[in-house]
């Protein structure tokens, strides 16, 4: 297998799919994180990604659940600061930031100092993973997953089979909670749902013949880290990031729920887009400051933004496909993620009822398309979708109280999708999302008629012509009958009454 070694890693043995690595600074991204690996006792640097500093410059570095603050600049106030005795001493002596660039450098690392660390130049946020070991693994294939809320999603482990000897643990989160566990001798095949308050609750499905794990009905809880141990050594590490999915035709509005009811003396809510993290939206109770920022990113936002002072939820009006992107709701140290879809093009379709219709994707066959996933109505539910990486290929009937079953038809060359034995239930939003290298999708509004109601206002105007033609034709035969009938009996009358006359 050749695998490209990353900078000053010599590999050692290949195993399967996997090659170990000895060494330090592996740099791998995981969603919006910039993922850093090192060996304990090595240093690390953490790039502010500046060459230099400007006068009005604020620059902060926390790190942890907490965002304790560990190191600042603060040039106006000529402050160059590193914090040691915080989190009782753990970065004392260890910590050296660059009076250039604001970059941090960890020194003589522990494995109490991996975790989350986050770089604030002015109201920019750059995150950093950190994580410390001896002896870890570098995948070929991405690690960071991503899944819409309420989806499930699978992790991995690798294995075809399950060996005799083999004890296989799934652990979470920075306090390593042991959520599953295979231990064949044993002949223990379990699912902790007990632990984190009960978080993963009905939730966990792992797979004995592989050890993978699965993660049904995902929330926001279940984002984070999970470590795949086999038989006492880290195999593997997942970052999952769940997101909320707003798809919305362009010209509409969408909101964007903080999940509140509402808000807290001390809150503070941030709604943040796009790659740079760009600040949109602030909400600081202790400071009474409730602010758009319509200005940011060439105007894009001018007037269509809308912040709920009870809930800090966000409203995104008259929407464009420059409104696209992911947008991150941070309340306090927590984040909520979501992912908006503007469609600016809609297909009308109609059908006659107890007819079948057909939604064509467009595609030929779906050599470059990795999934491809049906929705339907304004909750998005998905009705059907095709995974071609695990050749997977499904109708979801029971959704919407079933009104969809015994009805769908997914074609799995082009990913098209028919909907037999249609019913006015089936009018709706049918929304195709396209999965490659490069995002792309489609809407399809589908009217269903029925014998006596038209379908659209098209066919209405045409079916009203032709009965108004119709009826006039009917109105000139009947005149020309009473007509025809009228001069027929006048002839009568006057050869009747020549006759006699003779």
């Amino acid at each position: 297998m050749n695998t490209p070694t990353p900078g000053n890693i010599v590999p050692t043995t290949d195993i399967g799919q996997r090659t170990i690595y000895i060494g330090h600074r592996i740099h791998r991204a995981y969603g919006d994180d910039e993922v850093k690996s090192v060996n304990e006792g090595d240093s690390v640097s953490l790039n502010s990604g500046l060459t230099e500093i400007k006068d009005d410059d604020v620059i902060q570095w926390r790190f942890g659940d907490e965002n304790t603050l560990i190191a600042e600049i603060n040039v106006t106030a000529d402050r160059f600061t590193v914090y040691e005795d915080v989190l009782d001493g753990r970065f004392r002596d260890r910590l050296k930031l660059d009076n250039q660039t604001g970059s941090l450098t960890i020194t003589h690392t522990t494995t109490e100092h991996e975790g989350d660390y986050k770089l604030q130049i002015n109201s920019k946020i750059k995150s950093f993973r950190l994580s410390v070991y001896g002896l870890y693994v570098c995948y070929t294939e991405e690690k960071s997953v991503s899944v819409k809320e309420g989806d499930s999603v699978s992790l991995n482990s690798g294995l075809t089979e399950i060996k005799d000897d083999d004890v296989i643990q799934w652990r979470y989160g920075d306090e390593n909670t042991l959520i599953a566990e295979i231990n064949v001798t044993a002949d223990r095949f379990t699912v902790y749902e007990d632990v984190l308050n009960e978080r993963f609750r009905d939730r966990l499905k792992l797979d004995n013949q592989t050890g993978s794990l699965t993660v049904t009905h995902t929330t926001t809880e279940h984002e984070g880290d999970y470590k795949l141990q086999i038989n006492s050594e880290i195999r593997d590490r997942f970052w999952l990031y769940v997101y909320v999915l707003k798809l919305v035709i362009e010209g509409d509005s969408v909101s964007l729920d903080s999940g509140l009811t509402e808000m807290k003396d001390d809150d503070v809510i941030l709604w943040r887009f796009g790659d740079e993290n760009t600040l949109i939206a602030e909400i600081n109770v202790t400071a009474d400051r409730f602010t758009v920022y319509e200005d940011v990113l060439n105007e894009r936002f001018r007037d269509r933004l809308k912040l709920d002072n009870q809930t800090g939820s966000l409203t995104v009006t008259h929407t464009t496909t420059k409104h696209e992107g992911d947008y991150k709701l941070q309340i306090n140290s927590v984040i909520k993620r979501f992912s908006l879809s503007v469609f600016d093009e809609v297909t009308s379709v109609s059908v006659k009822e107890g007819d079948s219709v057909s939604l064509n994707s467009g595609l030929t066959e779906m050599k470059d398309y990795k999934r491809i996933q049906w929705r339907f109505g304004d909750e998005n539910t998905v009705i059907a979708e095709i995974h071609k990486w695990t050749d997977r290929f499904t109708v979801y009937e029971d959704v919407l109280d079933g009104r969809f079953r015994d009805r769908l038809k997914l074609d799995n060359q082009t990913g098209s999708l028919t909907i037999t034995h249609t019913t006015t239930e089936h009018a709706g939003d049918y929304k195709l999302l396209m999965f490659t290298r490069r995002f792309s999708s489609k809407v399809f509004r589908v009217s269903v008629y029925d014998s006596v109601h038209c379908c659209g206002p098209t066919e209405a105007v045409i079916r009203l012509v032709l009965s108004a033609l119709v009826g006039v034709a009917t109105v000139i035969i009947l005149v020309y009958d009473i007509r025809s009938r009228r001069a027929e009996r006048d002839q009568a009358h006057i050869h009747t009454s020549g006759s006699i006359e003779i």
